[in-house]
């Protein structure tokens, strides 16, 4: 997707811990333009951004038991964009109070040579795709739209083909630690989507 929108906010010493507040779905091929229909009559007024993003994904494995990851993605249909950096901290599930999955996030712009530094730096990487959707919003509420992209030939985003029948919905909002009534927020806009699409809370441990 288009490198996801950084939260700008004024920061007057320290640093701001922001978090994503995330829920999650899919809807089959033949049901988007339903979905997409939907979407328009509830979000803002305004007609969806659409994007076309290549992101690789890399590795830093070091003694921990799990390697650290962090994303770098371009858009390949915006002349002139910068790449973005981003790094997902681990989930917070524990909470059941939560109508969302929370997780740390960090999203930068960055200058071209982004790869070529997270490869001098030890990084390698692990896969790569291409994604290519709708953004929508509703107040501080982003929903994605995008379908995932297979590259059949290392490093040639001309050649892909797509990665299932179906695709991907995601409802988040970036904000600061402790704005966890943005959750309820969320579901109850998830809840206006259903029975087009379910937005749940997924531990992504569940799928691995």
């Amino acid at each position: 997707m288009e490198a996801p929108p950084v939260t700008m906010m004024p920061v007057t010493g320290g640093t701001i811990n922001m978090m994503e507040y995330l829920l999650q779905g899919s809807v089959l091929d033949q049901s988007l333009e339903s979905l997409l229909h939907r979407l328009r009559g509830l979000c803002d007024n305004m007609e969806p951004e659409t994007f076309l993003d290549h992101e690789m994904v890399f590795l830093l494995k070091g003694q921990q038991a799990s390697p650290f990851v962090l994303r770098a993605r371009r858009s390949m249909d915006k002349g002139g964009m910068p790449w973005h950096l981003r790094y997902l901290g681990q989930p917070e599930i524990g909470d059941k109070n939560r109508h969302a999955l929370v997780r740390n996030c960090v999203d930068i712009a960055t200058s071209d040579n982004l790869t070529d530094f997270l490869v001098e730096m030890g990084f390698r990487m692990d896969h790569e795709f291409v994604a290519k959707g709708h953004v929508f919003r509703k107040g501080i509420m982003k929903i994605v739209v995008y379908k995932i992209f297979r590259i059949l030939m290392p490093g040639n985003t001309e050649s892909i083909e797509p990665l299932s029948l179906s695709y991907l919905v995601e409802l988040n909002v970036v904000a600061p630690a402790g704005q966890d009534i943005v959750s309820d927020d969320m579901r109850n806009f998830a809840e206006q989507l259903k029975p087009l699409v379910h937005l749940e809370k997924i531990d992504p441990k569940r799928l691995m």
